[in-house]
């Protein structure tokens, strides 16, 4: 099947349908809702981290010579701080957890209803926004492991979708917070998703033709992948600290991990 299409129907998948996913999870009664999202979360923790060390790094150091691993573990260093400082600049944070202040919540008990409800507007569009050049980043990612390795183009689409679902019913609930129907807030959700393919298309035709950069650009997503899992996702388990309810998180996030790994290896294994 043509690159191109390939990185197309996969960036779509990891956008679009992670966001009707989450808007099918939002049916569910709020009950239900709150007790099946921090396992979905815990899985895609497992996946982010797997996708990371077993496939991105691994491939990336492949690429490049010994004296480029250090600017290689460099690029990855940078990434992570790059990302915290883009999540600083958005006020960009996923709430997976319930309550997240950097969304608007107003800490001043004497501001009026009407500056409440103007910080909760602009933290819709601050979402909105976030997300939009969050999946924009990803689309480029996952298009970057495509012209690297067709399998490891697929096992990071289904990475990318573990962990934008749980995100995409984060960002839901922010933006019906705000006041956004729910109709307009799968609108804007879906508009942002279509970044992804964008992302993804322009890639295709700018990397293609700069293979020496497809190591870096790897390197950037494992640093995605380990800052969304470490920073955004691994905080909000830490709300429960019983111990099934620990026992469970370490089990999903396991499955994460073993179905990235078997996958990879699979992909790989097929390979002529």
């Amino acid at each position: 099947m043509n690159l191109l299409l390939l990185i197309i129907i996969f960036t779509a998948v990891g956008g679009v349908l992670s966001v009707l996913a989450a808007a099918i999870f939002l049916l569910l009664r709020e009950e239900h809702r709150k007790a099946v999202l921090p396992h979905g979360i815990s899985f895609a923790i497992g996946a982010l981290l797997a996708v990371a060390f077993w496939g991105l790094i691994p491939e990336a150091f492949e690429l490049v010579k010994p004296e480029q691993f250090q600017a290689l573990s460099g690029t990855i260093l940078v990434g992570i701080l790059g990302f915290f400082v883009l999540e600083k600049l958005l006020v960009w944070r996923h709430c997976h957890a319930g309550h997240c202040e950097a969304h608007g919540e107003d800490s001043h008990a004497d501001h009026d209803h009407s500056h409440k409800h103007g910080a909760k507007k602009s933290a819709g569009a601050l979402i909105i926004l976030g997300d939009s050049i969050h999946n924009f980043v990803d689309g480029i990612l996952i298009a970057a492991a495509f012209l690297t390795d067709v399998q490891l183009g697929i096992v990071t689409s289904l990475a990318v979708a573990a962990h934008e679902i749980p995100q995409e019913v984060g960002d839901f609930a922010i933006l019906l917070d705000s006041g956004y129907s729910r109709r307009k807030a799968l609108l804007y959700n879906v508009l942002a998703s279509l970044t992804t393919v964008l992302g993804g298309v322009l890639a295709y035709f700018s990397l293609e033709n700069i293979q020496n950069t497809l190591p870096y650009f790897l390197a950037l997503a494992a640093s995605s992948f380990i800052y969304i899992a470490v920073a955004d996702l691994i905080p909000s388990l830490h709300t429960k600290t019983d111990t099934k309810t620990s026992l469970q998180q370490i089990a999903l996030i396991a499955a994460g991990v073993l179905l990235i790994c078997f996958l990879h290896d699979f992909a790989h294994s097929m390979k002529p």
